[in-house]
């Protein structure tokens, strides 16, 4: 089991929009997600800085950020584009966390 972590942006004001938006995560996009290996996804924001910090579990090849090529993700970014800091393509702009310490 992989441990993954990154970083996005989330735009000022926009904390409870971007918390309904997935607490209504959409089922298809869940199931796609499951399928991929992850197991466990936390999403947490520093209010401050507006930074999302991100971990998840992973039994596959890869995490959510490996999934950018499926047409379900990209209509999520496409969907979330306008509440956080993306890329041209609408994926959000994140920045992978090197682990440096970990307690089982």
């Amino acid at each position: 089991m992989e441990r993954l972590a990154f970083k996005m942006h989330l735009n000022e004001g926009q904390k409870e929009e971007y918390r309904k938006r997935h607490n209504n995560l959409w089922p298809e996009l869940h199931k796609l997600l499951k399928d991929a290996g992850v197991s466990e996804y936390s999403i947490f924001l520093d209010e401050e800085t507006n930074t999302l910090f991100a971990f998840q579990k992973v039994s596959g090849d890869g995490g959510s950020q490996d999934l950018g090529q499926t047409e379900i993700v990209q209509k999520w970014w496409a969907y979330m584009a306008d509440i956080m800091k993306t890329n041209p393509d609408n994926s959000p702009v994140s920045i992978p966390l090197e682990e440096v310490f970990y307690m089982e």
